[in-house]
């Protein structure tokens, strides 16, 4: 039997989590930081602050280019429908892997971000366990398994 051995990467993986639910952002964080693969994860509660932290603008002129963007699809000021456009038609963001995670199971929205490249549309049990499960699965499956495009240089 062969056994597979956990990708240890050298550089922490960034990830950006565009969440405005302060909740869901601690249970995500709480996780992450018990996770086997070294994250920084940078957090942003609004669709400007995500178009902000990608475009490296105001507080965030020194962030970091994200390895993978977890983002919220209901977002005050801009929803995440307009920040996966402006991600997947920027030259410079479009080959980053983008995860939405969100409470919407309506059909509209689910063809809408699939339309837009999404990488993955998962909606948020109500259930903590299941909610642990979920965030479990995205680190074993993109943190762990997936290849994840080189980051281009800007």
């Amino acid at each position: 039997m062969k056994v597979l051995k956990v990708k240890m990467l050298d550089t922490p993986l960034e990830i950006l989590l565009v969440e405005d639910n302060i909740g869901d952002v601690g249970l995500i964080e709480e996780f992450f930081d018990a996770a086997e693969i070294k994250i920084n994860l940078h957090v942003a509660v609004d669709g400007e602050e995500a178009s902000q932290f990608l475009c490296h603008e105001g507080k965030f002129s020194s962030s970091e280019h994200p390895d993978i963007i977890i983002l919220d699809w209901n977002l005050p000021k801009k929803d995440g429908c307009e920040v996966l456009k402006e991600i997947k038609t920027n030259n410079n963001l479009k080959n980053i892997p983008v995860l939405i995670l969100t409470t919407s199971s309506v059909e509209k929205d689910v063809l809408q971000a699939y339309d837009l490249h999404a990488n993955a549309y998962l909606v948020k049990p109500i259930n903590l366990d299941e909610f642990l499960a979920l965030i479990s699965s995205l680190e074993e499956f993109w943190f762990k398994t997936a290849t994840l495009p080189p980051k281009r240089r800007l």
